[in-house]
């Protein structure tokens, strides 16, 4: 089905908006309670130190770029996905996910860091695995849907194994 046609349709439901989304979160969840729970419960055991000064302002402009990037993921998403137009620009030129890379790379370990727990880094390892463990069938939808622009797109991101 061509992407015009797909947006016509009214295929581009929710579904297509959250892309591996949703098995992403679920996957991650449990770990994230389990560890929430067990930074509640034992909070010197995940405590960072401080953090020092440093750390904070290294950690808060890592926060800044990657909430930056996950909010433009957002925007390209919901601008381009409902009109069935792949997202080819912005922070989708450098890598395939931006959005799931951003919050797993960028934004868990930052914000874990600011709160003096290490608990963000491990969850941010857990979601970029199960993001890379479903891009799989995502980007199989992706192909299907826009073929060779996919395909030309795939292979011209400049960070592909990220």
């Amino acid at each position: 089905m061509s992407p015009r046609l797909l947006a016509r349709s009214g295929l581009t439901t929710l579904k297509a908006l959250v892309g591996s989304g949703d098995k992403i979160g679920l996957f991650t969840l449990p770990f994230l309670l389990v560890g929430l729970a067990l930074n509640v419960a034992y909070p010197s055991a995940f405590r960072v130190g401080g953090p020092p000064t440093a750390v904070r302002v290294v950690s808060a402009l890592v926060l800044i770029v990657g909430v930056t990037v996950w909010a433009w993921s957002i925007v390209l998403i919901l601008r381009k996905v409902p009109r069935g137009e792949l997202i080819t620009r912005g922070p989708y030129s450098l890598v395939r996910h931006p959005l799931y890379t951003a919050v797993a790379l960028l934004v868990l370990p930052s914000i874990g860091l600011l709160l003096n727990t290490w608990l963000g880094a491990p969850i941010g390892v857990v979601l970029y695995l199960a993001s890379r463990r479903y891009a799989p069938e995502e980007e199989a939808r992706l192909s299907r849907t826009f073929g060779v622009a996919w395909e030309r797109h795939r292979t011209a991101v400049k960070i592909p194994w990220l």
